[in-house]
């Protein structure tokens, strides 16, 4: 069983690798989707893969670090690719034993990275 819960953060970055011509080498920002997916068995008695309080509980202190935050001043964050912050997130997050499966970053409708 797989479950997802949603979170929202506005952030700014730019893209300190890219050449000095290319638009995401700019100071610039985004209203990220978060998607973290976590996977397990479905708990007979209770009914879930894990309660969506506890995700909340570990993604809190992690979207206090990048919301309304300038990303590249964030350590693990000096080139915030999606690809890297969602790496990023889905480190931390494991690292809290919660079965995260997969993070996606989604910076636009258009455009995201998913970490597994």
């Amino acid at each position: 069983m797989r479950i997802y819960k949603d979170v929202v953060f506005e952030a700014a970055h730019r893209l300190p690798k890219v050449p000095p011509g290319h638009r995401c080498h700019n100071l610039h920002g985004h209203t990220f989707k978060c998607r973290i997916e976590c996977e397990g068995p479905l708990d007979p008695e209770l009914g879930w893969v894990v309660d969506f309080a506890d995700v909340d509980r570990a993604v809190e202190p992690l979207m206090k670090q990048l919301d309304h935050r300038y990303l590249n001043d964030v350590k693990g964050l000096e080139n915030p690719t999606s690809e890297v912050i969602a790496a990023w997130i889905l480190d931390r997050l494991r690292a809290t034993g919660l079965p995260v499966r997969a993070v996606t970053i989604s910076e636009n409708d258009a455009s995201g990275a998913i970490a597994e």
